[in-house]
């Protein structure tokens, strides 16, 4: 079996990702087989990872797929045994070992974590089967006490699989000697053993400044710090899987193009926008729920939801049918994908019930096509190849739900000889179920040059790789990435 190494935080969104992908590719460097593993995520941004034997494809926290590129292997679904996709007024929906397992509300959830917790274990197993090294993400923080009888993402892992923990600290939000000593006040005596050091994440300015700061979270606790790690600009390179980080995108340097994207409620793979984010001539601006979109806007993209017609009601709600509207009479483009494409539509209807309650709701009638919701889910990773600009395409599908109409007459791509999605007759409204279509470097150049931009050139896949390298020397400049490898079993 392998050696493991555990990272858990003292709170959500304290870099632990990122942590984790840069740890991975550090490792992977020093000729380690090196797996990331991640026991349960929240997140409706997730990827598809090839099941061998199978057509088609397990979904996985997008986050555990950015990692399995770190470390130079293809994502596995063991390597999120436990996703959770948060949805509308059906609680989350449940995918084990990629697929779905079912939906719950959060107090029925926690009665399924003991039968779940075999999931996790045996994906543990499998995903040692074939490394020396495996990095383990936790979820949240281990100080949620409350959360610790039935808990498989934190303590409750790291107890039954003995792994060791290094608690990590955000000092960029404040509290970080508070929220390091007062995690190791509250753990149990058993949790707290299983701590073999803490480090302290996101610092801005002269480091030697908190030196104070490490006598004082030792003096309080006795772990040693295996480092302070300055912010780094690269890693906003890399693929945001937490929707939290939208609140830091709305707003930005103004470009020679504006992308509007609408903050759904259940937005989904956000991350189809960073390849354009990425573009110097491009201004990617998320909107919140009660903002306009803005009027010179050059592209409005609606993107994936895990609840379509709620936040279809929503948009409505909002006020942005009405402002898209205007979009259009202003000669502006609409992408939409997957949840955002059968939004573009004239209805969405859900007979089964599969998303909620509500049975049907109008669309926003871009297109002519109408989408049915069904039972069976599409997951698969896909090449393809754009229709528009006769450019090669990858990427991979993860939806509900069935779209026909007289616009799909004129599809967005062809995969497998199969046509994918609509386009207006004007063509300045198309929608696709594919995501990662941005990514492909050939046809966003010709898609910008359509609007009038010229692209940079960029080398979108290449980016994040070097983003990774970049990741993995700071992190082994500004970590004792030896102790903290010595320090796994």
């Amino acid at each position: 079996m392998a050696k493991a190494i555990m990272l858990q935080g003292t709170g959500s969104d304290v870099g632990k990702t990122v942590l984790v992908a840069g740890l991975c590719r550090a490792a992977k460097k020093r000729g380690l087989k090196v797996r990331p593993f991640k026991p349960q995520n929240m997140s409706n941004n997730a990827a598809v990872a090839d099941i061998p034997g199978e057509i088609g494809g397990g979904e996985i926290g997008r986050a555990q797929w950015l990692q399995a590129i770190a470390c130079g292997v293809a994502p596995s679904i063991h390597m999120n045994p436990v996703l959770l996709k948060p949805q509308s007024d059906v609680g989350s929906q449940v995918v084990v070992q990629g697929k779905v397992f079912g939906q719950a509300k959060a107090r029925d959830y926690q009665a399924m974590k003991a039968q779940l917790m075999g999931a996790v274990l045996d994906s543990w197993q499998k995903l040692g089967e074939d490394a020396d090294l495996i990095i383990v993400e936790g979820a949240g923080s281990p100080a949620e006490i409350n959360l610790r009888p039935r808990d498989i993402a934190n303590m409750g892992f790291a107890t039954r699989a003995d792994v060791p923990v290094i608690l990590v600290g955000d000092i960029d939000r404040g509290g970080v000697i508070a929220s390091v000593a007062g995690t190791h006040l509250i753990l149990p005596d058993a949790d707290r053993r299983m701590i073999v050091g803490y480090l302290i994440n996101k610092f801005r300015g002269d480091v030697t400044l908190f030196d104070d700061g490490i006598a004082a979270i030792n003096r309080f606790t006795g772990w040693p710090c295996f480092g302070v790690v300055p912010w780094l600009k690269a890693a906003a390179l890399l693929p945001s899987e937490d929707s939290v980080v939208l609140e830091r995108l709305t707003a930005g340097e103004e470009r020679a193009l504006k992308v509007a994207v609408p903050m759904l409620g259940r937005i989904a793979n956000f991350d189809d926008l960073d390849p354009l984010r990425a573009e110097p001539q491009v201004e990617v601006v998320f909107v919140p729920p009660g903002q306009r979109l803005p009027a010179d806007a050059g592209l409005v993209v609606i993107p994936g939801s895990k609840s379509t017609i709620a936040d279809l009601l929503a948009f409505r709600e909002n006020g942005w049918d009405r402002d898209l509207e205007a979009h259009r009479r202003r000669g502006g483009n609409v992408v939409g994908i997957c949840g955002g494409y059968q939004m573009l539509g004239r209805v969405v209807r859900d007979p089964h019930g599969i998303e909620g309650s509500v049975k049907e709701a109008e669309g926003l009638g871009l297109l002519d096509i109408e989408t049915v919701m069904e039972p069976e889910k599409t997951v698969r990773n896909v090449t393809a190849r754009s229709v528009h600009f006769d450019t090669p395409l990858e990427g991979y599908e993860i939806h509900l739900g069935a779209t026909a109409g007289p616009d799909c007459l004129r599809p967005a791509a062809v995969i497998n000889n199969t046509d994918d999605g609509a386009t207006s007759a004007d063509g300045k409204v198309f929608g696709t179920y594919m995501h990662g279509l941005f990514g492909a470097d050939a046809f966003r150049a010709k898609f910008l040059e359509s609007l009038g931009i010229k692209g940079a050139g960029i080398d979108y896949r290449g980016e994040v790789e070097r983003a990774l390298d970049e990741i993995a020397a700071h992190l082994e400049a500004h970590l004792d990435v030896d102790a903290i490898l010595a320090a796994a079993r």
